[in-house]
Parts: structure tokens; C-alpha cells; sequence
């Protein structure tokens, strides 16, 4: 079927954290949630697991671990087992889960700033080390300091999280970044967690690379985490899952889990196989949309926002603005939220090279895109 992306559809009233938090006079460009209705096959199965009126305790539906392998094997060549593959209600979730079943307190959490908050938040939280070299940033691209990605490693660094594609800078590494990052951390006895929720929302010609295929040394000391929750947006519904090939990996992580993760929800199952064996024609019009939507983005950041540099995105639907040279007095997200009525991420929640940055969301209607635009460009012309 024909989806309508451009429909503007009214999501206040609905208990929406994106749209109720800053209030009805603000447009919400900010947390990762599409503005677009679910795809239909989705719907349908969840209407039908509501009618069968019952809600107790379940197990993943049958074929959606196979659904998931086949999707893997498809994608990627990738093999997985069906012992490797173990479920999780978030992605969160997993991350935390690697920092406690992986570390100890005062252990060493190595990450790559400017990168999503909760890698730099919850490591901290949870009493572990955080490791911070940050990404460099050349021109509207971020590359990596390999002499400070290794120079930062200690005896006391154990994980390594890997953003990839990296939120919120748009990267999607390269083989041989991924080889080389992998080579350093084997060299020093690192577990690599990889976040690869973004892996299906990409723009040609860039392509997805898990980690853990590069070789089986690299499988064996990685932790993979994916969801379809931001490909077919489903974060509300709760299904995530880890890959581990490392029999004692698996121990460790199902120990730390005992009585503390809770099961993927039954509706999240249900989306997320649905989501697999039909979701793919929304899905196709989804990409082809959020990639005109970044193309629109970067034309008019470039005519209508001086002073602000939109980063090269070969991925996700987030958009991170360099607003240095915009000549806004304080910090940006608190002057577009003031000035304009527009709430975007504030950059300093993503650790270091944050400052005086913002990402935005645009994974939206293209009217919605262009209002919250136009009254950016006003707030700055009032400068």
C-alpha cells in the first residue's frame, strides 16, 4: 500500500513524549521517534493479538527467531544459531546490562564522543570509569583518533561501546575502521558492545558492516545489539535483542540479567515479527522520505541558517547542527527552544565536542520539517 508521509497527524493528547514535554506551542524535533503512522501489516497483527483477549505470561512467537536469523543471513551472510540469539525489552537496557555484567565498579567504559547520551550517562551512574576520546571532526565529517582511541585504553578499560552508525554524528564506519578498532581491542582484552540500532536507515552508498562479522576472534568478543523499534518505529512496544557467539559471554550476561531484565513485551513480539515479514514496503517509502527530507535539510540549513553547518549524514534520521559561528549568546538548544519554539537535543548531553551543538530530527512530515525551519531562520534573523 501507498503510505501518506506528508499527512501532519495529531499526536498531543496521546501521552507522546516527544510532543507533550515542551508544551503545544513548541514543534518537537528532539528525541528519535518518527512522525509517521505504523506500517499496516503491523497494525493488523496487533489488533488481532488485542482481540484474542488474553495477555499472560509468553514466549517470543513462533518464527520470529527465525525470521530474525533469516533477516541477519540476508542482509549480511551472517549465521547466527538460535542459542545466540537472546532477547532484550530495549536496547538501553542491553547497554546497561553490559556495563554491570562486564565491568566492575570503577572498571573503565570506553566510548566515542560526541555519541548518544546514555553512553555517557549510565556508565557513571552505574559507578564504571568512562574512557572519553573523542571523535575528530574534519570539515561536515567525524573521523577517529586511533592513537587517542588506544592511547585512552588502560588496564582498567574493559568494554568498549561502539556506536555504529553513530548517533548522533551520522557515521557509518568503513571495514577497515572496524578492523582496526577490533585489532586494538583484542590487543588489550577489550569486550566489544556494538549498538547497531540504526543499521537499516542508511543512504546510498553507504552499507551496514555488524562488527562481529569480520572474523571469529572478533565474534567471540562482541556483544551485537539490535531492534527494529527505530526502523519501523516501535520504541513504545519494547523488543530488542543481543547477539553472543561466546558460550561464557552468554553466562556472564544471562547471570547479570536473573530477575532484573524483564521479557520483550507480547506486543512488542508480535510488532516486531510482523515487522520483519511484511514491513518492508513501508519501510522503502520511509527511507526514500528521510532521504529527501536530509537533502531539503542541508539545502536549507546552507541558505537559510548562516553560521550553521549541518554534518555529512550517511545515516539515521538525526541531524547534528554545528552552531559555533551562528553568533547565539548561550546555548543554542535553550535559544531555539526560547526564540523559536522549536525543541531539538541539546549537544551537551552527548559528551565531549557537544558544545554549542544540536541534532535534530527530522524524520517528520515535510511541512512540520519546514515550519519548525522557518522559525529557526527567524530567531536568527532577530539576532
Amino acid at each position: 500500500m501507498r503510505y501518506d508521509l506528508d499527512q501532519v497527524r495529531e499526536r498531543r493528547g496521546s501521552d507522546s513524549l516527544k510532543w507533550q514535554r515542551y508544551g503545544e506551542e513548541v514543534l518537537p524535533l528532539w528525541v528519535a521517534d518518527m512522525d509517521f503512522v505504523c506500517a499496516e501489516p503491523i497494525l493488523q497483527a496487533l489488533r488481532l493479538r488485542v482481540d484474542h483477549g488474553f495477555f499472560g505470561y509468553t514466549q517470543p512467537p513462533e518464527g520470529l527467531r527465525q525470521a530474525i536469523r533469516e533477516r541477519l543471513q540476508r542482509l549480511y551472510g551472517w549465521p547466527i544459531p538460535d542459542e545466540e540469539l537472546l532477547f532484550l525489552p530495549s536496547l538501553v537496557t542491553g547497554l546497561n546490562l553490559s556495563f554491570l555484567a562486564f565491568t566492575a565498579p570503577g572498571d573503565g567504559v570506553l566510548v566515542q564522543p560526541p555519541v548518544y547520551p546514555h553512553f555517557v550517562k549510565d556508565p557513571v551512574i552505574h559507578g564504571r570509569a568512562l574512557v572519553d576520546p573523542p571523535l575528530m571532526r574534519k570539515g561536515d565529517i567525524y573521523e577517529i583518533d586511533f592513537d587517542a582511541f588506544e592511547g585512552a585504553i588502560t588496564d582498567r578499560t574493559k568494554v568498549f561501546i561502539l556506536c555504529n552508525p553513530h548517533n548522533p554524528v551520522g557515521r557509518v564506519y568503513t571495514s577497515h575502521e572496524l578492523e582496526r578498532m577490533a585489532q586494538i581491542c583484542l590487543r588489550h582484552g577489550l569486550i566489544i558492545c556494538s549498538d547497531e540500532i540504526h543499521c537499516d536507515l542508511l543512504y546510498p552508498p553507504s552499507r551496514h558492516l555488524p562488527i562481529a562479522t569480520l572474523s571469529p576472534e572478533v565474534a567471540d568478543r562482541t556483544v551485537t545489539l539490535m531492534s527494529l523499534s527505530k526502523t519501523y518505529n516501535l520504541p513504545g512496544l519494547g523488543c530488542a535483542f543481543a547477539i553472543i557467539k561466546n558460550p561464557e559471554l552468554q553466562r556472564i550476561w544471562k547471570d547479570a540479567s536473573q530477575g532484573i531484565v524483564p521479557q520483550a513485551t507480547i506486543m512488542g513480539h508480535v510488532a516486531a515479527l510482523a515487522a520483519v515479514r511484511e514491513g518492508g514496503e513501508w519501510l522503502a517509502q520511509v527511507l526514500l522520505h528521510l532521504r529527501e527530507n536530509r537533502d531539503f535539510l542541508c539545502q536549507y540549513v546552507k541558505e537559510n541558517l548562516p553560521g550553521i553547518h549541518m554534518t555529512k549524514m550517511e545515516a539515521t534520521y538525526l541531524a547534528w547542527l554545528d552552531c559555533r559561528e551562528a553568533g547565539i549568546s548561550g546555548n543554542p538548544f535553550d535559544f531555539f527552544l526560547k526564540e523559536a519554539k522549536v525543541a531539538l537535543m541539546d549537544g551537551r548531553e552527548f559528551g565531549k565536542g557537544g558544545d554549542a551543538f544540536v541534532r535534530l530530527n527530522f524524520a517528520c512530515p515535510r511541512k512540520t520539517l519546514t515550519e519548525a525551519l522557518e522559525r529557526m531562520a527567524s530567531a536568527l534573523k532577530r539576532l
